[in-house]
């Protein structure tokens, strides 16, 4: 057997190399990229109007044919990529070589459809590609579910129980951020407290993602009950791949009365206002209480997604 050539797409280089071991792969099309609607369900390098770079995007080559790829996902103005998105192989040697080659130790964020676990050729072909990112050293973080507002589901009703009121100052939004992370299961939170340092650390993160959203700032919005306190927050946004739920959070003191949807609505509602016609969301498969939000407001499950990290 010939040598592993392992390198990244070479600038110039057109796309059609990565997409050729698709003809291949006999799963290509039940898991990863390949499940999202047109047109993100295919791979495109930056060039031809697509969201990959070709430095970002790895091969695996023996004899000059591609065995195994792996294609890193950042926004536009990043220094490095925040997701791995496409992982595929032939053989699983040359998919764990690939990964422990690639420089990058983003997230790995495995699509899958709804009830993946219960159809037996969506399982295999999720299983054969986390068994790979695991050898080469990546884990488990949690699985969540993405739902998906589309207008034919009804705008959800407003209770009118809350006041929404606009918040510029990032130091306040800070320390709501951190009130609602002082008692979460959302393991990303939960990894960057735990390695970063609190709450706060948490916090951050959040902020962070909510500043890299090309969508304007000034959509945040802090929820208040009638008396004046705190509720909690929620971010109408879009990422690069549209409309989005960018982040709703309850303070700890006032769980227990659904506000969730509450916020989900109002937020809903606001990027209705702003033109959406598609909006995303996802939460922890673990959040019963946010996934029930989800149902009352007209958001199926529309995939399932399984996070794996490298530490």
């Amino acid at each position: 057997m010939t040598d592993l050539v392992i390198r990244p797409l070479a600038e110039g280089e057109p796309g059609e190399l990565f997409r050729s071991l698709s003809v291949a792969l006999p799963d290509d099309n039940l898991v990863g990229r390949s499940i999202l609607p047109p047109p993100r369900n295919t791979f495109e390098l930056l060039s031809a109007g697509g969201e990959y770079r070709p430095d970002w995007s790895w091969l695996a080559l023996r004899d000059g044919a591609v065995v195994a790829r792996a294609a890193y996902w950042g926004g536009p103005s990043d220094p490095q990529p925040k997701l791995l998105e496409y992982f595929d192989f032939l053989d699983h040697a040359d998919g764990v070589a690939l990964l422990r080659a690639a420089p990058w130790g983003a997230e790995y964020e495995l699509l899958l459809p709804p009830g993946w676990r219960e159809d037996p050729a969506a399982f295999r072909a999720a299983e054969r590609r986390m068994a790979a990112a695991e050898e080469a050293g990546y884990r488990r973080l949690t699985e969540r579910f993405h739902y998906t507002w589309t207008p034919e589901r009804g705008l959800p009703e407003r209770p009118g129980r809350l006041t929404f009121r606009p918040e510029p100052d990032d130091d306040t939004v800070l320390d709501v951020l951190a009130r609602v992370h002082s008692e979460t299961g959302d393991h990303h939170a939960l990894r960057a407290i735990e390695e970063q340092g609190g709450p706060e650390a948490a916090a951050r993160q959040e902020l962070e993602f909510i500043n890299w959203c090309p969508s304007p700032r000034e959509w945040l919005r802090l929820a208040y009950t009638p008396e004046g306190e705190l509720v909690g927050i929620q971010v109408p946004a879009h990422n690069p791949g549209g409309a989005c739920v960018g982040f709703v959070g309850v303070v700890p003191e006032q769980r227990g009365h659904f506000y969730g949807y509450d916020l989900l609505a109002e937020c809903t509602h606001m990027l209705v206002a702003e033109g959406a016609e598609r909006i995303g969301a996802s939460t922890d498969v673990g959040n019963v209480g946010m996934a029930a939000s989800f149902a009352r407001a007209g958001y199926p499950i529309s995939q399932h997604r399984y996070c794996l990290v490298r530490d």
